[in-house]
Order: structure tokens, then C-alpha cells, then sequence
């Protein structure tokens, strides 16, 4: 009987990014551990599993049976063992997200949640980028935008739940003080954007509005994150785009204003990434449960 599992973790992490750079970094080990590991495990079984191929290790055909077995045996293991060892709702929870969604969203309502459950206490960090969940001991990654499956690591769940428009936002004097009633009016005035937009860029807004002119646009304010943008259009300087419900009480009282209801082409779609493996798992989906209805 083969009694090394420690190989075998190694073996399946190593076969499926096909790199041992990459699984030396989800495993918190060196490169070389892993290739030394990986010998061992050729010699334990006389057979050759790893093909290299420029950078990429490529499984032998005895390498993708061997695969094949040890993720489906590696998955029965660790549902027995979240079976045994989940942990009761009570207890913590690590949340991470964008800081603007930490900042403007989930820290005004999470006297709610606490309310309805107040044996789960909640932990929350902001981070713009995809964090290592297991390096970084993250029990829910709430995540936006186009690419979050793709950088999602595949050990991992990525549960989409819902998706919002991105509108011009900005404070209603300014609205009033231009007269804004065609988005060519809006190269009047500052556009504050993040430094980084990706898919959430003015240019495309204009292209999706046939605005002209905007190529010529001099006036423009860089931030870091949304939350700043939308605190300088409250105080009056110049216009943004944002999913509304970062702002919807301010909406909701007249202090911003969407001035067209002309959607950016791109939606913000949400989704919420974490391991089902967890120990946490029980209270993770109580919060997760209350999240989506909270946003629905």
C-alpha cells in the first residue's frame, strides 16, 4: 500500500498548474522540494509521470491516471475530514474585498448582520488584488469585474451572484450648475476615474454614447479607489462612473444624482470566492446567505 499522501498532495497541486514553480507557491514550499518530491515519487513507483516541455511539466499517460486518482481520492479525504472537524456557526469569519465595497457597502450594514447573528464575529480587510486565501487565512473573498474566474484558483469556489450597471454619477448642483442634458456636456467638467479602470473606463462609455470630442479631454482626476472617487463627486468635483449601490443612500436623498441613464457596456458582476472544504463552512454560508439577499 502507497503511504506517502504528503506525494501525493504535492503530485496533484504540481500536475494541475502543470508548473512546479506554482505549486511550490500554493504550497508554501520551494521549487525544489517539489521537484525533489516528485522524483522520489517517480522512483516509489518505477514509472516516469512528468513530461518537460519548455516551462511546462506535462503529465506521462501513467501521470494522467495517476491524476485522475489522486484528485478524486484527495477530494473524498477532505470532505471526511471537513465532516469531522467543521467548526459550529459561532465563532469568526474573515471577509475581503474591494475598499470601496468594505468602506461604502458591507461596514454600514454589518450591524445587521451582526444583529441577527451575533455569535459570528466578522474580520474584514480590504485589498484591490487577488489574494492568496490560504496565505492570507481569508474565509470569503468578495470579488468584481470581467476576470474573476479566470484568476480564481481552481481548488477554490467562485459562486457568481448577481451583476449591477455602472452609471455617471455626480453631486445634483453640479448637475443643476451645468445643465447636463447630453453627455457631450460632460467634457466640460472634471471625469474622475481610478488610475487603473480596466473594463470600467470612460473612453468605452463615450464610444457606447457616440460622444465625440472626448479624445481631446484634458480634464481628468486619478484615484486610487472608488471610495475616494465618489467623495470627491459628493463634494462637487466633476463626475464618476460607479455601480449605484455604493451610493445609494446618497442617491436616494437627492445629494448625487445619475444625470443619464445611459449604462456603462461593461456591468460589475459579483462573485463570491471561497473554499468548500472550509472548517468554516456552516457559518460562511450563514453570511454568505445574508450577503445576497442584502444585494438582491
Amino acid at each position: 500500500m502507497f503511504r506517502n499522501i504528503n506525494l501525493l498532495v504535492t503530485f496533484e497541486c504540481a500536475a494541475r498548474h502543470k508548473s512546479y514553480s506554482l505549486a511550490a507557491t500554493e504550497l508554501c514550499i520551494s521549487q525544489a522540494a517539489v521537484s525533489q518530491q516528485m522524483r522520489q515519487l517517480e522512483r516509489s513507483l518505477d514509472t516516469q509521470i512528468f513530461i518537460r516541455k519548455g516551462r511546462q511539466m506535462l503529465l506521462s499517460q501513467q501521470g494522467k491516471s495517476l491524476f485522475e486518482s489522486a484528485q478524486k481520492g484527495l477530494k473524498i479525504i477532505n470532505q471526511g475530514l471537513s465532516q469531522i472537524h467543521q467548526e459550529d456557526i459561532a465563532g469568526e469569519l474573515t471577509i475581503s474585498s474591494t475598499q470601496a465595497f468594505t468602506t461604502l457597502w458591507l461596514m454600514p450594514r454589518l450591524q445587521h448582520f451582526s444583529e441577527l447573528h451575533p455569535e459570528i464575529q466578522i474580520r474584514v480587510i480590504s485589498s484591490p488584488g487577488f489574494e492568496n486565501l490560504k496565505q492570507a487565512s481569508i474565509d470569503l473573498a468578495i470579488r468584481f469585474g470581467t476576470e474573476v474566474e479566470k484568476h480564481t484558483s481552481l481548488n477554490h469556489a467562485c459562486e457568481y451572484f448577481g451583476e449591477s450597471e455602472v452609471y455617471p454619477i455626480c453631486s445634483a448642483q453640479l448637475a443643476r450648475k451645468l445643465a447636463l442634458n447630453s453627455p457631450t456636456k460632460l467634457l466640460s467638467t472634471w471625469l474622475v476615474t481610478l488610475e487603473n479602470p480596466g473594463a470600467y473606463d470612460w473612453q468605452s462609455w463615450f464610444k457606447q454614447t457616440v460622444t465625440t470630442g472626448y479624445k481631446q479631454h484634458e480634464k481628468w482626476t486619478k484615484v486610487s479607489s472608488t471610495d475616494m472617487a465618489l467623495n470627491a463627486v459628493v463634494n462637487g468635483h466633476g463626475v464618476t462612473l460607479a455601480v449605484p449601490y455604493l451610493c445609494q443612500r446618497q442617491l436616494d436623498s437627492g445629494e448625487l444624482v445619475i444625470p443619464f441613464e445611459l449604462p456603462h457596456p461593461n456591468p460589475v458582476k459579483r462573485y463570491m470566492v471561497y473554499d468548500q472544504n472550509s472548517v468554516r463552512l456552516t457559518r460562511l454560508k450563514v453570511f454568505m446567505a445574508w450577503l445576497k439577499a442584502e444585494m438582491s
